[in-house]
């Protein structure tokens, strides 16, 4: 039995895919949650956790769109000439954030407002648009003679708005348990009070998108519920129901680490719902990974490539967060 290459490269952007959700998703959460500490000091403390590993979060995003062009050309053609609008306006979100990330440590009193509220406007943007991209593709793309028969706004459903809210909210989640594990003091006892409706929140928005999504796409409900994918599916609910349970046990026990790693729970939970309900499709709701899959020549040329990449970016990644793994304190950098 041969390799097979298709599934190894969609285990390769999906892992790619996880951890940008992950690294980047406290990361504009922290944004997401300006809007609600209005300290100054408390929120150049909130930006100088990710100061000096914000950037390097970014890479995987690249990478599981460079991987994406690499093993699955067809795919990628279709899903960008879809979501072009949604993208480009992500893009220019991430940019803006960057810039202002930079510039409000450097502004002067006067211009840091500006670049406050420029931060949480790239921050929400892109958040929000990721997540109208994910309700977008769950709803699935009409293909006729290999080209996506899309409409430039069509993208735009009560679906893709909600999940694009959904997102938001998830990465507010991620963001204020980080920095319930980065800061300490006044800002750590504010992030644990948000955290409490945060993930009521989320819980709410994983239970109405766990009913709207078969409800609105029959192909999902049978691919939930037929065999073996129930079996995955079924576990599900009962660890979303725990890791919302602990999430909640943790912050009245002193938190530190506990609140964030359920937290990755959580969202990693999330994310294989999602998985399962698009199985063996790249771009749902008919083309499979092996149809759209590059030649197996082009396909095990880059995974050469992939294999010594992946390992320099999760080492230099690990080393940035050892050495800048202590606490944060307010008016001050790392100690």
């Amino acid at each position: 039995m041969g390799i097979d290459l298709p599934l190894i490269w969609l285990l390769i952007i999906g892992f790619g895919v996880m951890m940008y959700v992950i690294a980047d998703g406290f990361d504009l959460g922290i944004g997401i949650l300006f809007p609600l500490v209005t300290d100054r000091s408390h929120r150049d403390a909130m930006v100088n956790t990710v100061a000096p590993v914000w950037d390097g979060n970014e890479t995987w995003l690249v990478l599981g769109g460079a991987a994406l062009m690499a093993a699955f050309p067809k795919a990628y053609a279709i899903l960008l000439s879809a979501f072009y609008v949604p993208l480009i306006l992500m893009l220019l979100g991430l940019i803006w954030r960057g810039v202002s990330f930079e510039f409000r440590f450097k502004a002067d009193e006067t211009h840091k407002p500006f670049w406050d509220k420029a931060f949480m406007l790239g921050s929400f943007v892109t958040a929000f648009c990721q997540g109208a991209i994910l309700g977008a593709f769950i709803s699935g793309i009409e293909i006729v003679n290999g080209s996506a028969v899309y409409g430039v706004m069509d993208w735009l459903t009560p679906f893709s708005v909600f999940t694009g809210f959904g997102v938001v909210i998830a990465y507010a989640l991620l963001g204020s348990t980080w920095l319930i594990l980065k800061t300490e003091g006044d800002l750590q006892r504010q992030m644990i009070q948000i955290t409490k409706p945060a993930t009521f929140a989320l819980l709410a928005a994983i239970a109405t998108a766990s009913i709207w999504t078969p409800l609105a796409h029959p192909a999902i409900a049978g691919r939930w519920f037929s065999q073996p994918n129930i079996w995955f599916f079924v576990p599900v609910p009962v660890l979303v129901a725990l890791a919302t349970y602990y999430i909640l046990n943790t912050l009245d026990n002193d938190p530190h680490a506990g609140p964030f790693i359920w937290s990755l729970l959580l969202i990693f939970l999330g994310y294989s719902g999602f998985v399962i309900s698009i199985w063996p499709n790249i771009v749902p709701p008919s083309l499979s990974i092996w149809a759209a899959a590059a030649p197996p020549q082009s396909m095990g040329f880059a995974l050469v490539g992939a294999l010594l990449i992946i390992p320099m970016i999760l080492g230099y990644s690990a080393w940035a967060y050892y050495v800048f793994r202590g606490k944060v304190k307010v008016g001050e950098g790392y100690h």
